[in-house]
């Protein structure tokens, strides 16, 4: 019987390679974490630091730097981060050179309210606590304002963010006890009465009119308030 030793030589390699890279593998998922990269995906300013993240993330996984890779669990961790009230998403992942890598999109402010408490709210109408980093330039919300009920304020902040008139120049929002809203404009002396938010876009369109209109007859410093809470017209009381 002849042995066929061109089989025996590729069983015999086949084997290697598979142990090969068997060994590697075990070896490299039991290889702990050299190091916690951190990336802000976004222009915004950074109100949560690296060094937060690291924090988060070592304060949740104590032995985060002994563990090996394969012991980590990513999605725990990327719950651990997204529940912070800073951070609106996250993203972990590994690197074959035992690399942990963080991509966090932070929470965007679009108002900052002084009530009761102070706080900011973000793009999504969710509570945001104020950054010891960064002092975000929005809007100001004040009056009679609880965290556990925002959707007057955020409809009345969001369309403010929204358009570059109002972002422009709208510098307070006001909300009093029966959730009517005024607006304290920068560089005008008026107080603008939008009261309910029924028709807010119409409102809107009829305050950027008037406002139009008064800079071209150079009145805009004679009046005191502004009222759009009558239809399809502004109602100005002078000083």
């Amino acid at each position: 019987m002849r042995i066929n030793w061109n089989l025996i030589k590729g069983v015999l390699l086949l084997g290697l390679v598979v142990f090969l890279y068997a060994f590697s593998s075990f070896t490299n998922n039991n290889r702990p974490v050299t190091k916690v990269d951190v990336q802000f995906t976004g222009k915004e300013n950074v109100y949560i630091t690296t060094e937060m993240v690291n924090k988060l993330l070592i304060q949740n996984q104590e032995q985060l730097y002994i563990l090996p890779k394969d012991n980590l669990d990513l999605k725990e961790m990327e719950f651990l981060l997204e529940s912070d009230d800073m951070i609106k998403s996250a993203q972990v992942y590994l690197t074959v050179n035992g690399e942990v890598r963080t991509k966090i999109e932070q929470k965007r402010p679009i108002a900052r309210v002084y009530s009761k408490a102070t706080f900011y709210i973000d793009e999504d109408g969710l509570w945001m606590p104020l950054s010891p980093q960064h002092s975000a330039r929005v809007p100001l919300v004040t009056g009679d304002v609880e965290k556990e009920d925002l959707e007057v304020v955020y409809t009345m902040a969001l369309k403010v963010y929204s358009d570059s008139f109002l972002k422009t120049y709208v510098t307070e929002i006001h909300q009093g006890e029966n959730k009517e809203i005024s607006l304290k404009m920068r560089l005008l002396n008026f107080e603008v009465l939008v009261g309910s938010l029924e028709n807010l876009d119409e409102k809107m369109k009829n305050l950027k009119a008037f406002y139009q209109k008064a800079k071209k007859d150079k009145v805009l410093d004679l009046y005191k308030s502004v009222n759009l809470q009558f239809d399809n017209q502004v109602v100005c009381t002078k000083k």
